[in-house]
């Protein structure tokens, strides 16, 4: 037998926006019907950066696969040109244990990740949505737009520049107005950008609060805490929030949560719902129009490996796509 190689490219054409959230749906649903064994992301930590091991065996809504994902965030790569964050996915068929499929992880991380995020702005925002705003305009801003264009007809973004020699949020405008067509605002004042918005995107590495205030019945997709330490809102907006998270483990240690968990500013009790409960239909989503509701996203293997699965799927009876034999 032989292992595909499956590159950026390979991923990129089959892993749509569309595609993804719909995979993601499904994984979540599994995940919240015990059709999952997932044990919580390990960490090793360097110096400038962290490299994380996430496996995941998948057996339910039409999923039997397994796999693991090694990914590395490193914060300063730009110097090198490389991205921050790098990844490369094993898929493992259950039954022999056979490597099925050596993917390229960076891309699919990306896609993957905005598809958590849409499936909360799909399950808790206003259904009538209109604007949004982003703290944080990178990669990862990108891809939650994307994603979520497809479950919301945004009209209008708000984007933060937190300097003034920051390029990243007219290159982000740029494209947003490009490539969706929405009116796009940039602004120094970050209340500006977090108030009187119907949804809150945050994507930045910060270890310490940025977000200070929001309006009622927005709601918030926190991604960027995805590490110990790491906090991008202000423990005062999550103690009136309705907060989902993705996973109890992994939210306690390096999610939006970990922070306020440790300082004794939350408890387990604050937590309304993990994701996958309210995609499994037992929990129910947003309730009111008025509620400000919070996802906090640490990334879950599910994601990976479903993801993994759905490209390997769609191009194993391919031509063109290159086998290796391992052993």
């Amino acid at each position: 037998m032989k292992t595909m190689i499956i590159t950026k490219n390979d991923v990129a054409k089959v892993l749509t926006p569309s595609v993804a959230n719909k995979t993601i749906e499904k994984a979540f649903k599994a995940y919240g019907s015990g059709q999952v064994d997932m044990p919580a992301k390990s960490y090793l930590y360097f110096e400038r950066g962290d490299l994380r091991a996430m496996p995941a065996y998948i057996h339910g809504q039409g999923f039997d696969i397994a796999g693991i994902k090694s990914v590395n965030v490193h914060p300063a790569n730009t110097k090198y040109n490389l991205p921050t964050v790098m990844a490369v996915i094993i898929l493992t068929d259950p039954k022999t244990g056979f490597p099925l499929a050596l993917l390229d992880g960076t891309y699919l991380t990306s896609m993957r990740t905005g598809a958590a995020g849409a499936l909360a702005a799909k399950l808790l925002s206003r259904k009538n949505a209109k604007t949004a705003g982003f703290v944080g305009c990178g990669v990862q801003a990108r891809t939650q737009l994307m994603c979520t264009m497809e479950v919301r007809k945004l009209k209008t973004i708000k984007v933060w520049q937190f300097s003034p020699e920051d390029k990243l949020a007219g290159r982000f405008c740029s494209w947003a107005r490009r490539t969706f067509k929405l009116k796009t605002i940039i602004t120094p004042d970050i209340d500006e950008v977090t108030t009187n918005v119907d949804i809150l995107f945050t994507t930045t590495p910060s270890n310490k609060p940025l977000v200070s205030i929001v309006s009622p019945g927005t709601h918030i997709n926190a991604i960027g805490a995805d590490a110990k330490g790491k906090q991008e809102i202000n423990a005062k907006i999550l103690k009136e929030a309705k907060i989902v998270i993705d996973d109890w483990t992994q939210a306690s240690h390096s999610g939006e949560i970990n922070v306020p968990f440790r300082k004794r500013q939350l408890a387990k009790k604050d937590i309304y719902a993990e994701l996958g409960e309210i995609a499994a239909g037992k929990k129910k989503g947003r309730t009111s129009d008025g509620e400000i509701t919070l996802f906090d996203s640490t990334g879950l293997a599910i994601q990976d490996i479903s993801c993994a699965y759905t490209v390997y799927k769609e191009l194993k009876n391919k031509t063109g796509i290159r086998q290796i034999k391992l052993f």
